[in-house]
């Protein structure tokens, strides 16, 4: 489950077992229909799950919160990041 800024200040939420081609593919303009338009793409969150089905749920999930948690939940995960490579 990844999350990915578009040039345009939006936020894309998807799901991928290879979050890095993912976001590749989207840069490329053969990821999401809604990025294609909003490139380049950047990842800010990334968030393992256990299985498809599960990280559909979290996906649904993520793209209920308002924009505010999103960024709330992406700084999180960014500060819990440089923490631990510290």
């Amino acid at each position: 489950m990844y999350l990915v800024g578009c040039a345009d200040g939006s936020l894309y939420t998807g799901v991928a077992k290879d979050v890095q081609a993912r976001v590749s593919q989207h840069n490329r303009g053969v990821g999401a229909k809604y990025t294609r338009s909003r490139r380049p793409v950047v990842l800010l969150f990334t968030e393992e799950v256990g299985d498809r089905g599960q990280a559909l749920r979290r996906e649904h999930a993520i793209k209920q919160l308002s924009k505010k948690k999103k960024i709330q939940l992406i700084e999180g995960w960014q500060e819990h990041s440089r923490e631990t490579t510290d």
